[in-house]
């Protein structure tokens, strides 16, 4: 299957508005992990640790796979012009009921050996250097996956209007302005 190319980053350090999609193997092929351009244009460029973030997010993936779920969007610095994120960051789509169920989480941790799924905030942990805590998943992976149905609210706006994930993610924080995102084919 031909790698296909992304964009190059916007003068901002963001992927150019627009959803990218990319099988795992074309994005550890991708300027996100192997760097935009040539490496000595981008001499600090973390492509080692890139590459790591996408081998765990692989196994996040495969287990969202194996319990039916098929649209997976990534983003957060890992998609920005940033030699090293300190993370992935995602959503998923799924069915409200599985979540509040906790359905989802059995299923998922039935199958993950760290048996981190979970979006419960009580969960977090603090880690060393970070100002927020993380959840368990973050520890495990260094990757936050999130569930998302229609009507949830993921966060606001520079205005303050309240945004799904699709549109929360699609906008830098802080500033929003308008990103691409990668929605992670099977």
């Amino acid at each position: 299957m031909a790698t296909p190319t992304l964009p190059t980053f916007t003068p901002d350090g963001v992927l150019p508005p627009g959803d990218y999609a990319l099988s795992l193997e074309q994005l550890r092929e991708s300027i996100l992990v192997l760097g935009p351009g040539a490496p000595k244009d981008h001499p600090v460029w973390d492509a080692s640790w890139r590459l790591q973030l996408v081998t765990n997010l692989r196994v996040m993936v495969e287990q969202l796979w194996q319990v039916g779920i098929d649209e997976i969007f990534i983003d957060g610095s890992f998609v920005e012009d940033k030699d090293h994120p300190n993370d992935i960051d995602g959503y998923f789509v799924c069915e409200e009921q599985r979540v509040r169920t906790r359905s989802l989480h059995r299923d998922l941790n039935t199958i993950d050996p760290a048996k981190c799924w979970t979006w419960d905030h009580t969960t977090r942990r603090a880690f060393r250097g970070y100002p927020k805590k993380q959840l368990p998943m973050w520890h495990a992976y260094r990757v936050e996956l999130y569930p998302h149905w229609t009507g949830l609210v993921a966060g606001t706006d520079a205005h303050g209007n309240q945004l799904e994930f699709p549109a929360w993610f699609r906008q830098r924080r802080g500033d929003g302005q308008a990103k691409g995102i990668v929605k992670i084919l099977k």
